[in-house]
């Protein structure tokens, strides 16, 4: 398995996925052909995907059913539920699941070293650097370069992208831009253009299959 280069996919969960989920992410079903492609692209080519996945109870702070739809959604991705789910597309192999309970740092290192898989961290919240494992797992790992999908841009992308800015600012960082989608589609171009000003390389799947 390369140790180089990530996939870093975000939330490709059946709520956010798929219309008829309770949190759909405008137009997401039409990056489902890319994504599969990409999520392929990775396991043949022996690339690890790290993955993010909402993971709810009721009480979470971002569940309201009254929501702000900036910092408060309706209920979703609740555990157990079908809507919770990853998408068949963006299936992981063999993945090791992460909780975000805090786990020691130096035997988390070793069970990931010794995976030969990949990596699905579950959160509560956006940012999954608020599962304290992450920033562990990116030591043991030490890529040199991220390439980030998924939904929705304009939250879980865009605090997992700030996190990386902020947390390892040597990373070589890029944006599949058709295989994201964002729950308020305006906020898009001020967002991709910040990011490439700092760094981000904004990229299309048809470039990252055929490096």
């Amino acid at each position: 398995m390369r140790s180089d280069l990530i996939f870093w996919d975000v939330d490709t969960q059946h709520d956010f996925m798929k219309a008829d989920g309770r949190l759909y992410v405008p137009d997401s079903e039409a990056i489902i052909p890319v994504l599969a492609r990409l999520t392929g692209h990775a396991h043949r080519r022996g690339i690890r995907i790290i993955a993010s996945a909402d993971d709810h109870v009721p009480g979470h702070r971002e569940l309201n059913d009254q929501p702000d739809w900036r910092e408060t959604f309706p209920p979703h991705c609740m555990r157990g539920t079908p809507g919770q789910a990853k998408i068949p597309e963006t299936g992981l192999r063999h993945p090791l699941v992460i909780e975000p309970e805090r786990e020691d740092p130096a035997v988390l290192a070793a069970r990931v070293r010794t995976h030969d898989g990949d990596i699905l961290f579950h959160k509560h919240w956006f940012d999954v650097f608020t599962n304290p494992n992450v920033l562990p797992v990116l030591d043991a790992l030490a890529p040199a370069a991220v390439v980030l999908y998924g939904v929705a841009l304009d939250v879980c992308d865009r605090y997992a992208i700030e996190g990386l800015l902020r947390h390892r600012p040597g990373l070589r960082l890029s944006l599949v831009t058709d295989a994201a989608r964002a729950i308020h589609p305006e906020a898009v171009p001020a967002l991709l253009a910040d990011w490439a000003r700092r760094g981000v390389r904004l990229t299309t799947s048809d470039e990252v299959l055929a490096s």
